[in-house]
């Protein structure tokens, strides 16, 4: 049988703001790890996204923050401070993996690169989370899920209709996709550490995930001629089968059956078109060939249209045929399977209660960690200095020059910010 927490005994220090490795750090907290939270005084900036997300600003109530870091510490250092710098040292004497998203020039000049860091602690897995990557003519320019995910890969450009314009982009989704791939590179190389005694180093960047979810198109589009450039019209789908189609009340209904002329002959007589099965006019090669995609995207639709969402729901589930609804946020908070399947949980907040998402992974064994908010900024900077030995003395002294601050000092500025 698994561990209760699978993780326990695993120290990870994150110095890093936003959301993919904050996610990525959660995702080591969630199953037992101990995570410090580095912040510099000004905060983590994910603590002051509220109104920008349509949501309350409240630090006490902050969903957004308390989904990446729910169950770390915070600890406030001045790390320009060689003070502040040893504390790090000092931390990472006895810790398993640091995560980091700064920019390479900037760990550079406080001397935190891998390079500076993995003779002094070899056993450490050291992981470096950015935009473009570390090498190349853009590795220093800023990356956001926005721009070096969406738009600079490609999956902004070619996903929206034909004749259309890009979709509205939804705040971390390529930072939680690239988080959970940084989580499994880190558990990798941290189960190699613990093999072997030797540490490594960790690289994962936007451009490079966006474009491997992406790699089965992006490999096509090699060949050219043989099939639509992105962006297309759904009126005109590749694969008919896969597409959405407008039900008579106005709701969109996503189909997906890859392999065409498999689900054809159980599929049209569920739209009442009996009459077109063994048509050899509509096999995917001669829908290809004689490029019939919009002829017979018609018909599906002309289908589709004669019966609402829920009628066909009942005949689509009852036929077997992969499909859904697309559904919108406030349909899916309200979704009884993601309930079943573990992926919502309610959470008492200042206003109420909220339903709030758990991290994607289960492990049958492990401990369900009840949910819990994120740490307050700098709110166990005291407890954890004293635990790596600092006396009050070196406290008092090192918190009078700044060289680190507590929730008190910092409290003022964090509701001025909300």
């Amino acid at each position: 049988m698994s561990a209760k927490k699978p993780l326990e005994g695993i120290k990870v220090i994150e110095m890093s703001t936003f959301i993919a490795v904050p996610a990525c750090a959660r995702y080591f907290a969630e199953f037992g790890a101990e995570v410090i939270k580095i912040e510099p005084k000004s905060g983590d900036l994910v603590r002051f996204n509220g109104a920008s997300e349509g949501r309350l600003g409240d630090p006490y109530e902050n969903t957004t923050f308390d989904l990446e870091n729910a169950h770390k510490r915070s600890l406030v250092v001045n790390l320009k401070d060689p003070e502040g710098r040893e504390i790090l040292f000092k931390l990472l004497e006895d810790t398993d993996i640091f995560l980091t998203n700064w920019r390479p020039q900037a760990l550079g000049r406080l001397g935190l690169n891998y390079e500076d860091l993995k003779d002094r602690f070899p056993k450490l897995v050291y992981a470096s989370f950015t935009g473009y990557g570390e090498e190349g003519p853009d590795m220093d320019l800023p990356g956001y899920d926005f721009t070096a995910f969406w738009a600079r890969s490609g999956l902004l450009g070619t996903s929206y209709q034909k004749d259309s314009e890009p979709v509205n982009l939804i705040p971390g989704i390529g930072d939680h996709t690239a988080g959970m791939f940084m989580a499994a590179g880190v558990m990798t190389a941290l189960f190699n550490a613990q093999r072997t005694g030797k540490g490594d180093k960790v690289a994962v960047n936007l451009l490079h995930s966006a474009v491997f979810v992406q790699g089965i198109a992006i490999q096509a589009a090699q060949y050219k001629g043989l099939g639509q450039v992105y962006p297309i019209s759904r009126k005109t789908a590749e694969n008919p089968f896969n597409n959405t189609y407008q039900s008579k009340d106005g709701r969109y209904i996503q189909i997906s059956m890859p392999p065409f002329d498999v689900f054809y002959p159980k599929f049209m007589p569920l739209i009442g078109r009996e009459d077109l099965v063994g048509n050899e006019r509509y096999t995917m090669a001669s829908i290809t060939k004689n490029k019939l995609h919009g002829e017979f995207v018609q018909i599906v639709s002309d289908a589709f249209a004669q019966k609402t969402a829920e009628e066909w729901s009942k005949i689509l589930t009852e036929g077997d045929i992969p499909f859904s609804v697309c559904q919108v946020w406030e349909e899916v908070l309200e979704d009884k399977q993601a309930w079943a399947a573990g992926v919502f949980e309610e959470v008492d907040y200042p206003s109420g209660k909220r339903t709030m998402v758990r991290p994607p992974v289960c492990i049958e064994g492990a401990d369900k960690r009840p949910y819990a908010r994120g740490p307050m900024l700098a709110e166990h900077s005291e407890e954890i200095l004293k635990e790596i030995g600092y006396t009050d003395e070196q406290l008092k002294e090192m918190h009078e020059k700044g060289v680190y601050n507590s929730w008190d000092d910092v409290k003022d500025f964090v509701m001025s910010r909300q």
